[in-house]
């Protein structure tokens, strides 16, 4: 189909020949002789239009002015005149010119941008965490860019990777669960980016890190079984690899050793963590001949599959069995009888770490590598609380 470049009918177009090997055409409408290229020239004059973008240099044609002119009235520069800026402000609105965020930054070598991985956000730990760190970035002028690694090692490598491309200004991270290899992190300090680990951390490599006091937590949760009356205490607990699981292992062992309780090594499980595997590792400690009275799971998704898996079997929470969990997830409370757990304070370690990486980026203090412990605190519930005890 063939459409008049002039009037834009369709109806009354006759071929009237070659001109330069060119097909050329006679709207009788408008008796206007075009060629098929004026046609294509026009389509993709048209399509210039629409994809063009309103530029500095645009608003100075508009009023006569010079580009730097318009650029310092609109970046408030003090030798312009309030005349000459609001001139410029007014023709920038009518034009919906939108500055070019990305090249101005790059010219200052600063994109205002900080990223954030997370290794998922099922848990809601990890959102309490990005809301408070939110919440401070965007007071102080900042973007959050956030990123999920859906605890994949080869997905964390890939999201580094494309923070690095888009050239954020400092990183917070919390490590999957196979997490095992730095190296792609280690490409922040050797180029000056800050980085601060939240968390899920690692000892491997020196930067500042952000987390809870997990092994007197644990130590806590689990003392307070032993002080309830509970004996055979398993724990069930998350992947090695991790500080994390580490840290709140050793808080059990300590808190057993203290009271003098027998520690079995086939009631310690460690491993990766997700609904189905807690229920299988669950199902092996409820089915023992001489089972566990009392279980301490590393978070409360665990300690709640552990309850549900008791309930099924018929098993008392808590006069025959025990539960604490770990993190204050919203349904802890809604479980009956209620699941004892650590309340760990996850808007507050947003707020901190964020504040944290502002205070390294904005004002480039470079200092020696720290940690920060944040306090917990033990909330308890029905499902630790044995009667007349």
């Amino acid at each position: 189909m063939v459409r008049c470049v002039k009037c834009e009918q369709v109806d009354g177009i006759m071929k009237a020949g070659y001109v330069r090997g060119l097909q050329r055409y006679l709207c009788k409408s408008c008796n206007y002789y075009f060629t098929q290229s004026e046609k294509d020239e026009s389509v993709l004059s048209l399509q210039r239009r629409k994809r063009h973008q309103t530029t500095i240099i645009d608003i100075a044609r508009s009023l006569g002015v010079s580009n730097s002119t318009v650029s310092r009235a609109l970046h408030d520069h003090a030798d312009i005149s309030p005349e000459t800026r609001q001139a410029v402000l007014e023709k920038a609105s009518q034009l919906d010119y939108q500055p070019n965020q990305l090249a101005y930054n790059l010219v200052k070598s600063k994109t205002n941008t900080i990223g954030l991985i997370v290794p998922e956000f099922h848990n809601p730990f990890f959102p309490n965490v990005i809301i408070g760190a939110h919440e401070v970035l965007t007071k102080a002028g900042y973007n959050l860019t956030i990123m999920q690694s859906n605890e994949s090692y080869q997905v964390e490598i890939s999201n580094a990777k494309a923070m690095l491309a888009n050239r954020i200004d400092g990183l917070l991270i919390s490590l999957t669960q196979e997490t095992n290899n730095f190296d792609h992190l280690s490409v922040f300090e050797k180029r000056g980016i800050p980085l601060i680990l939240f968390n899920r951390v690692c000892e491997q490599i020196n930067v500042p890190k952000v987390v809870v006091n997990d092994f007197e937590a644990s130590f806590q949760a689990v003392e307070h079984l032993i002080l309830n009356g509970y004996e055979r205490i398993a724990h069930l607990g998350g992947p090695l690899t991790l500080l994390v699981s580490q840290e709140r292992l050793r808080g059990y062992r300590a808190a057993m050793l203290k009271h003098g309780k027998t520690i079995e090594d086939h009631m310690i499980i460690q491993g990766m963590l997700t609904q189905q595997k807690a229920r299988i590792y669950g199902q092996y400690l409820l089915d023992l001949a001489n089972r566990p009275d009392a279980i301490f799971a590393v978070n409360d998704s665990a300690a709640i599959e552990i309850m549900l898996m008791a309930k099924e079997k018929g098993i008392s929470i808590p006069d025959e069995l025990g539960v604490v969990g770990f993190s204050d997830n919203p349904e802890s409370t809604y479980i009956g009888p209620g699941l004892t757990t650590v309340r760990q304070p996850t808007l507050e370690m947003g707020r901190i770490t964020a504040e944290w990486i502002l205070q390294i980026v904005d004002l480039e203090d470079v200092h020696l590598p720290e940690k920060k412990i944040l306090n917990t605190e033990l909330i308890v519930r029905g499902s630790s609380r044995r009667r007349g005890i």
